[in-house]
């Protein structure tokens, strides 16, 4: 099997070989079809394509290839093309595939060969000068899926109170999976080895949290027939996560900043005092500044628990890492749904770039849950999400396509060369004269910072 399986592949095609999907799909590709135009526009810009599987004999005309051309020449994917007979080519589909394609196949396929080469494509595209890696599912040791500059952040923040002690506080909305980052800094701690206990402080009704918390000697209210050590006796020399820390009764917030001043607690019902090594990793949606300018949180109790803080963004704010996760959760809802999922269409992962995600990766999961259970053909819309289908826009114009690949070419030659407008030049294969007209002309700036180019479109 391809060292570069389990990685999303474009197939293009106005008719898919439905053998060949088969075979990619149990070999590890994830499929994504494109069977128009009208398609490859629909596609998110910085989708996680690896690889391309292009068929030119399903009945692409020359002017269709035409207007691929810049779509070809403007994404790092790999591309392989399938014909028929290279006598048969078109001068159009020669110079495409001589110029954009690492390789090419002559049906029938060897189906095996044509995966490793599929995979040899993403190797290859990885390699050309002037672009960056395709984007790759990055999946840290502790679990968390993402690589956009946000949670980038996080890795960092994550890797840096790990190394101490002390308490920590993880901001962010609901939803956003501030428990897995909990975890993640437990297992990178040197309590990795010991419990982790996490305490919803929010679920817990306000009479019974104290119990739960600090226990309870035998007979100290009616029904306790015996001695019950709470969570944090439990997560002695481990970890005690507390989430919704935010909504935690104001009675019960003295006791636990008791047990932060102290290290030690009392079981209810008890008087001896029982020491207690426990670091104590709280979480919260709520904005606990604001709620102790209000006097609805202990302002003592906050700066105990925020030694350390962890910001976890939401989903709106991370990019293209939709796509990755959505990947990621649709693989995993694969393995119990009955029924064969192929993927999601491409004005399903358009319509999932665009949403906001006010449930961030909780709302995520439950829609894809639900969207493979009401799929039909195995190919998810945007119906099955309950998410509105993205207007249809036209297909852009020959002209717009290329202006866009120029300008985009422009903008990534001004940020490689750090403002050196001769280099730009020379790298661009134009004049000087050539480029400040075409900057002029598509309104772009360079400036000198404190943090090298900055590109400016107005």
């Amino acid at each position: 099997m391809s060292h570069y399986v389990n990685r999303p592949l474009l197939y293009v095609s106005r008719h898919h070989d439905a053998s060949l999907c088969r075979y990619l799909s149990q070999h590890g590709w994830k499929l994504v079809f494109a069977n128009s135009l009208e398609d490859l526009a629909a596609l998110p810009l910085d989708g996680p394509f690896s690889a391309g599987l292009l068929d030119f004999q399903s009945g692409f005309s020359d002017t269709d290839l035409e207007l691929m051309e810049p779509w070809l020449a403007t994404r790092q994917i790999g591309w392989i093309g399938a014909i028929s007979c290279a006598d048969e080519l078109t001068d159009t589909a020669r110079k495409l595939l001589g110029l954009y394609f690492i390789d090419y196949y002559t049906a029938p396929f060897d189906m095996a060969e044509l995966s490793r080469t599929l995979g040899h494509a993403v190797g290859m595209a990885a390699l050309r000068p002037g672009r960056e890696q395709p984007a790759v599912p990055l999946t840290r040791p502790h679990g968390i899926i993402g690589e956009c500059n946000a949670m980038q952040a996080l890795f960092r923040s994550i890797e840096k109170v790990s190394r101490w002690d002390t308490p920590v506080l993880i901001s962010g909305e609901s939803g956003t999976g501030k428990e897995l980052a909990a975890q993640a800094i437990h297992r990178a701690s040197r309590r990795a080895n010991q419990p982790f206990v996490a305490v919803n402080c929010a679920a817990i009704p306000p009479t019974l949290l104290m119990s739960e918390l600090f226990g309870y000697e035998r007979g100290a209210f009616t029904g306790a027939t015996k001695r019950k050590p709470g969570r944090i006796e439990i997560a002695q020399g481990g970890t005690l996560f507390l989430d919704e820390i935010g909504d935690m009764p104001l009675e019960s917030q003295t006791s636990l900043l008791r047990f932060l001043e102290t290290g030690r607690i009392e079981r209810l019902g008890g008087t001896e005092s029982v020491a207690v090594d426990v670091r104590v990793i709280s979480a919260t949606h709520v904005d606990l500044e604001a709620a102790v300018a209000t006097e609805r949180f202990r302002g003592d109790l906050f700066h105990r628990l925020c030694v350390l803080r962890v910001k976890q963004p939401p989903l709106r704010e991370r990019g293209s890492d939709v796509l990755l996760l959505a990947e990621h959760i649709l693989d995993s809802v694969r393995k119990d749904s009955p029924e064969h999922i192929r993927g999601f269409s491409p004005m399903a992962l358009r319509a999932i770039t665009t949403h906001a995600w006010p449930g961030n990766v909780r709302e995520l999961l439950n829609r894809i849950r639900l969207a493979a259970a009401m799929c039909e053909n195995g190919v998810i819309q945007p119906s099955d999400l309950e998410l509105d289908t993205p207007v249809e826009s036209k297909p852009p114009t020959l002209a717009a396509i290329r202006e866009a690949a120029e300008q985009a070419a422009i903008l990534e030659a001004l940020q490689r060369h750090h403002e050196r407008l001769i280099d730009v030049a020379a790298e661009l294969g134009i004049s000087r004269v050539t480029l400040f007209r075409l900057m002029r002309d598509y309104k772009l700036q360079v400036r000198k910072g404190n943090v090298g180019l900055v590109c400016v479109q107005n």
